[in-house]
């Protein structure tokens, strides 16, 4: 008997260009073993899908069309059982500092800067594809 294939690395994508939010669903879905569950462009739309879909990675863009990508990621290391835990990355043109420090403060494994870190985003998603 076969072995069932591995659950894919499910994603939820959090970004206010739709442009930017389709190309990167996109390059996502070209992944082996990835599956981008959901998206949204706002703190409560992203919260309310990290919720219902329990995701192993929120992408994270800091500015949102409401609210930020920072309240999403402090909720998150607040309730992560609510949650269900997943690795947060931020995916932001906004890389000073402190804001890194910030986001590092708040449990983000990585920080992505959109002007050149698309494939290294990519590699990183790839990278965490669970093995079975």
């Amino acid at each position: 008997m076969a072995e069932p294939a591995p659950r894919p690395l499910r994603v939820v994508l959090i970004e206010d260009s739709p442009i930017l939010c389709a190309m990167l669903r996109d390059m996502l879905a070209e992944l082996d073993g990835v599956e981008v569950v959901a998206d949204a462009d706002d703190e409560q739309g992203a919260l309310a899908e990290l919720e219902q879909h329990q995701a192993d990675v929120a992408i994270v863009d800091l500015e949102l069309r409401q609210g930020s990508g920072l309240g999403v990621l402090s909720r998150l290391k607040a309730e992560p059982e609510r949650f269900g835990r997943p690795r947060a990355v931020v995916f932001s043109n906004y890389g000073h500092s402190t804001v890194r420090a910030r986001c590092s403060a708040l449990g983000v494994e990585h920080f992505f800067d959109k002007s050149f870190q698309m494939d290294e985003l990519l590699d990183f998603i790839q990278a965490a594809v669970p093995r079975h």
